[in-house]
């Protein structure tokens, strides 16, 4: 999978692939337009890896050079690496000690509506969608028996569509978790005939919603093939969207999250025997691993992703040990918070992954103190073995972000269950406690809400799902629940329920009158 992302890089740098929401028109580059391309049944898995490749690669020429999206450095634009800023450093998980533009906003929750990491993720989302539309008008039949396509063609291109629609979904669950109401367009939208119009939240869970029930029977199973969807991706993203509807839709569906989180479970994965194998450069060995977005050191390079992970979390005090991390050098840039390290409280958990050499607890300043605030070494180039990764210069690394994985499902049950959704309780308190029995650390008599929100931060932490889980449980905003540097106080302070949603930029609103701009912003 790693080498078709870059197969299909190729092919669509001879496609310029626009995400503007004024003109979804694709416009011919290097002589080739998109019905030449789809005028041939062999490129339509090029196109496909470029689908998936939106999500760990930033253009064209890597690691930088020919970008998707404009307007921010390239390797901060990253589809992987700014939904993890967005979604972890606004929390109590990670502060970033780099004074860039965007940064600071999101470390002290002061975003608006030109903030750079904001307006990135939001172009990201909005190419990955158009790109999708533009593969699925392709897909028709008339189309294809048009072209004359064989039988045999037709069959695996309706398979590649349906992991197209999966694609665009989850940029939309992205887009609905991250932003609210957003602009909605689809394969049945003219490309440039109209801008599109604002679809509200809920409405667009019930698109998600009807979107995964719809392809859902005809994915392939569970497992078909590594990095590619299936129909345990597409339970594992339903799962999560029934958990989090009461935010997004305003309805309680836990019994169906309950339902498909069982569907997971049952699909033949298994824990990883140790928990730093999940964040190894060998990690597509992973028993645990529903969907990553993969990457690798010679193939895909990067400064987002899982390079960034491992580099930005290097200190100069760990430099002694490079070799443990598999890297050539650190970037001095995230740190954790005490408030994620006193979750630890039985420091025997093996998922413990705090560096704390050279390093203070408690952060005086976040900006240009990269040593205040503990280091993060969860994320490492090496592989089980010890040996390091692909890329002999230890630029960019081989790891897998594992997006969906067996752990998360196991939680999200446990959740489920709790908060009423049927299930049985002796059950979600066995994978609770699995977990906690391969961290080493002893069982839980009973569960509780509160204690699920810990042990999540205690499994998934830097996996990109903190401020979604916090949201859900009413600790993002208000002042129920504080930590370092919330609100831009070093103490925490409360902040408005408005910073529960990012807002849209600026630049489409000006662009686009259909939009309405969330709440006071």
């Amino acid at each position: 999978m790693k080498k078709l992302y870059f197969i299909g890089t190729l092919l669509i740098g001879s496609l310029l692939l626009t995400a503007c929401l004024k003109d979804l028109n694709t416009a011919p580059k290097y002589g080739l337009n998109a019905a030449t391309v789809y005028s041939n049944p062999d490129n339509y898995i090029k196109v496909l890896s470029k689908l998936y490749a939106g999500l760990a690669i930033t253009g064209n020429n890597g690691p930088a050079g020919d970008p998707d999206i404009s307007g921010i450095d390239e390797g901060f634009s990253a589809y992987v690496r700014v939904l993890w800023n967005l979604q972890e450093l606004p929390t109590d998980e990670a502060v970033c000690g780099w004074d860039d533009p965007g940064i600071p906003e999101l470390n002290f929750m002061t975003w608006n509506s030109v903030s750079p990491f904001v307006v990135a993720m939001y172009n990201r989302i909005f190419y990955q969608i158009p790109l999708c539309n533009e593969f699925l008008r392709y897909c028709t039949e008339d189309w294809m028996t048009q072209k004359g396509f064989s039988e045999a063609a037709k069959t695996t291109i309706r398979q590649y569509a349906l992991e197209a629609r999966f694609i665009r979904a989850l940029s939309y669950y992205h887009a609905m978790d991250l932003f609210g109401n957003v602009p909605f367009v689809t394969e049945a939208d003219v490309p440039g005939a109209a801008l599109p119009k604002q679809i509200n939240r809920k409405a667009l869970f019930e698109f998600i919603e009807s979107e995964l029930l719809a392809i859902e029977p005809n994915m392939q199973a569970p497992r078909f093939q590594y990095a590619r969807a299936d129909k345990a991706t597409v339970w594992s993203l339903l799962a999560k969207l029934y958990l989090n509807a009461e935010v997004y839709a305003e309805v309680n569906r836990y019994a169906a999250c309950v339902d498909f989180s069982n569907r997971v479970i049952s699909a033949g994965y298994a824990l990883d025997q140790e928990y730093r194998w999940l964040f190894l450069a060998d990690n597509h060995l992973s028993t645990e691993i529903i969907f990553p977005v993969t990457f690798d050191g010679m193939q895909t390079r990067t400064y987002g992703g899982t390079t960034f992970l491992v580099h930005a979390a290097i200190s100069d005090s760990m430099a002694p040990f490079q070799s443990r991390f598999g890297t050539n050098g650190g970037w001095n840039g995230l740190r954790t918070t005490r408030a994620l390290y006193e979750k630890f409280q039985d420091t025997s958990d093996t998922r413990n992954f705090f560096w704390t050499n050279g390093h203070t607890l408690d952060i005086g300043r976040v900006a240009g103190e990269p040593f205040q605030g503990y280091g993060i070494t969860k994320w490492r180039n090496v592989r089980r073995d010890g040996s390091i990764g692909n890329d002999p210069t230890r630029n960019f690394v081989d790891i897998d972000f594992p997006m969906f994985r067996l752990a998360d499902i196991y939680l999200t049950y446990a959740e489920a269950v709790t908060r009423g959704g049927g299930g049985d309780p002796g059950l979600a308190l066995q994978y609770v406690n699995a977990l906690r029995n391969r961290g080493g650390i002893a069982p839980l008599a009973s569960l509780t809400l509160q204690q699920i929100l810990d042990e999540r931060a205690r499994e998934l932490y830097w996996e990109g799902h903190r401020r979604t889980d916090l949201i859900r449980y009413g600790q993002f905003t208000g002042g129920n629940y504080t930590w370092p540097w919330k609100g831009g106080d070093s103490a925490g302070v409360a902040v408005g329920e408005y910073l529960n949603l990012y807002p849209l930029p600026a630049t489409d609103l000006v662009a686009n009158p259909n939009l309405r701009q969330n709440f006071n912003y």
